[in-house]
């Protein structure tokens, strides 16, 4: 991210749009607390428990060409750039076409790819980064800078806490690829439909941040692993 671009995102952080979302967390400062200390727990615990998981992860991307992480940057908390580290599941240069992902047939994505997307262990070397305190264990999932710069002043309140591994949004808009799949231009049905829609649900978070909160959203997350995706069956 240029820098150029950076200081535009502090600016507009910087708006009235923003106040009562500051005022609300710093009257949670205890749950701010109890958060972080749950997050290190968390973290260091997933990292323990499935780390032979993580050794077959990593064996298998390995068997593709190409490195076995790929990092995008995104735009983190405070408006500070944030390369988000998964395992890489597509080939090589995917990401320079500049195309949205549209569903789990995507050409680009590989064989080891699909498998670990279905089972959203692409996503697993996250925790390192949440253990290291960039990002939460639940947030607001983070966008590349392209899509921040469709925020409306009021929307840039998602960037006063960490990005998150889950939120309500990865929860409502867990199969958001196939979604856009069924589109005749992804990139505009994404800005003017899913963006805005998932930006409401953000600032919610924000504004009823608790840390009894994220305890409930760990929950749900944990219990769509083994559910069908309601959403789809309505489109």
């Amino acid at each position: 991210m240029s820098q150029k671009l950076f200081e535009k995102f502090q600016q507009s952080m910087r708006g009235e749009a923003l106040r009562p979302y500051r005022e609300h967390l710093s009257q949670r400062r205890a749950g701010l607390a109890a958060k972080r200390a749950f997050d290190l727990f968390a973290a260091l615990l997933c990292i323990t428990v499935l780390s032979p998981f993580f050794i077959i992860s990593v064996l298998l991307v390995k068997t593709t060409k190409g490195p076995v992480f790929y990092r995008q940057l995104r735009v983190g908390k405070d408006c500070r750039p944030l390369n988000v580290l998964k395992f890489r599941t597509m080939v090589v240069g995917a990401d320079k076409s500049g195309e949205i992902t549209v569903g789990s047939d995507d050409s680009r994505i590989t064989g080891v790819g699909k498998l670990l997307r279905a089972t959203n262990f692409d996503e697993f070397p996250q925790f390192f980064q949440v253990f290291a305190g960039s990002m939460s264990i639940v947030g607001v999932r983070p966008e590349v800078p392209h899509y921040v710069n469709f925020y409306t002043p009021e929307d840039y309140a998602t960037l006063l806490m960490k990005p998150g591994l889950t939120s309500p949004v990865a929860i409502a808009y867990r199969h958001e690829n196939d979604l856009l799949a069924g589109s005749d231009d992804p990139e505009r049905k994404y800005i003017e439909e899913i963006l805005p829609a998932k930006m409401a649900i953000n600032r919610a978070y924000i504004a009823q941040f608790s840390f009894l909160n994220d305890m409930k959203i760990i929950g749900r997350t944990s219990r769509i692993l083994f559910e069908k995706d309601e959403m789809l069956q309505k489109e």
